[in-house]
């Protein structure tokens, strides 16, 4: 009883034919294809630039390397332990 059969659809069908006619039934597809069509353009829009531009990036000097001057100078024959 809960399950429609080809000649039930086929009477639904054709009576939402006789209620709303062929040229309606047309312009209602046409207007939901392009509502679909139109959320799709709005979701894609949203990905393809972001709302807030990201920071520029701070460019950093490099290092000049530690001269052997600097560097602490191990005494042969020491071990570091009293």
């Amino acid at each position: 009883m809960g399950a429609l059969s080809l000649p039930h659809l086929i009477i639904l069908a054709l009576v939402v034919l006789i209620l709303f006619g062929r040229g309606r039934i047309s312009e209602m597809m046409g207007d939901f294809g392009k509502g679909i069509k139109s959320f799709k353009q709005g979701m894609n829009e949203g990905t393809e630039t972001p709302l807030v531009q990201p920071p520029a990036q701070i460019q950093q000097q490099p290092v000049p390397p530690a001269s052997p001057a600097a560097a602490p100078v191990e005494q042969p024959g020491t071990t570091g332990n009293a």
